[in-house]
């Protein structure tokens, strides 16, 4: 039995666990900014919802409930500007990277299929297309492709680990040029909501896709804007006839999101306050690491959104990790993120305001 992680690349952490031991050591504690995971509360609405479907002992269904069907109808709606989603537009997921993942696969593409994501993108898109063995195919503009056996085209705004933001007639150019070729659009809009310097659009908004879910499918993450990395909560909007086919395959292999999930992510969509005032926290983190990293002789790219600072000191990527940990503070090499991030570092928001303070004066 040949092994499948052969196809796959080195898991990129791994190689980080020696600069994380430096910074580790330093007197005052790590300043973890390295992987991006949420460290503030979890809404107290979401933990009743949690809490008070914990009675669930029967099996849940892999489509959810009609009332979590509704909640993410009516917040794709209010949040994204669709129009006219059905509950056969929507399908929760367990948590956005496995359907990163598994979706070639799902799809049925395999050896002579190519999938496309930008050059400096999340690894897993990457990964889902070597795990069902098709091409992998990095790239700046997508129009500019071949379409020739192109069956997949992943695109990511905000950018995770760049923060930029495709504008609306990028949008719009791209999802024709797409329907032009017959290519599937995936639209990863997991940091939508948290826009800074630019405000992002959906590919679902009437302006892009013309009012049409015909080939585009978005995806949709709770993990960034409610604290529920720890739920794996997700889903997808978009055309009907895709998701169906996702539908009946999922039912097969038994990916279910827990019930108490299902619940908790009623309540989540339900109530904006929340991700206002995590909006808020994220916000003041970001301006005092900007600073901070900028009198430190760095550049900050892009990053007009997300949940990162793609920071840079002109120099190899690895050598700038080197340095922060001996400051304590870990982040993310580029090169996690593809080749044209080698002279990067991704430096993550996501830590309490004590270690941000922390980062500030190490920095300063």
């Amino acid at each position: 039995m040949s092994a499948v992680s052969s196809r796959l690349p080195v898991f990129p952490w791994d190689k980080l666990e020696p600069y994380k031991a430096t910074a580790a050591a330093h007197p005052d504690g790590i300043v973890d900014l390295s992987v991006g995971t949420p460290v503030d509360p979890v809404p107290e609405a979401v933990q009743r919802a949690l809490a008070g479907a914990a009675n669930s002992p029967g099996y849940p269904t892999v489509w959810g409930t009609a009332e979590l069907r509704d909640a993410l109808t009516g917040w794709a709606e209010r949040r994204l500007g669709a129009r006219g989603v059905t509950h056969s537009n929507v399908l929760p997921v367990v948590g956005s990277k496995e359907l990163v993942a598994w979706l070639p696969t799902q799809l049925g593409l395999g050896a002579g299929d190519r999938v496309a994501y930008p050059r400096l993108a999340y690894p897993t898109y990457e990964v889902g297309a070597r795990l069902c063995g098709a091409e992998p195919v990095p790239y700046d503009d997508p129009t500019t492709l071949d379409p020739a056996g192109l069956r997949l085209l992943w695109l990511n705004s905000p950018s995770n680990p760049t923060g930029a933001v495709l504008g609306r007639d990028e949008l719009t150019r791209i999802v024709a040029w797409a329907r032009e070729h017959g290519v599937l659009v995936f639209s990863d809009e997991c940091y939508l909501e948290l826009g800074w310097e630019a405000e992002p659009v959906s590919v679902l908004h009437p302006d892009i896709c013309g009012g049409s879910y015909d080939g585009i499918v978005a995806v949709h993450s709770l993990s960034k804007r409610s604290n529920l990395a720890g739920y794996r909560a997700a889903f997808l909007v978009g055309d009907a006839a895709v998701l169906g086919e996702l539908l009946q395959i999922r039912k097969h292999g038994g990916m279910m999101t827990p019930a108490p999930v299902q619940a908790a992510t009623v309540a989540a969509l339900a109530d904006d306050t929340h991700v206002r005032e995590q909006r808020e926290r994220y916000a003041a983190r970001r301006d005092a690491l900007r600073a901070a990293l900028e009198a430190h002789g760095f550049r900050i790219d892009h990053s007009e959104a997300s949940l990162y600072l793609w920071s840079t000191r002109d120099e190899p990527c690895w050598d700038t990790v080197a340095h922060l940990a001996e400051l304590g503070i870990l982040v993310a090499p580029g090169d996690f993120y593809g080749p044209a991030g080698e002279r990067h570092v991704r430096v993550a928001l996501t830590a309490t305001d004590e270690r941000i303070e922390a980062a500030v004066k190490r920095l300063g």
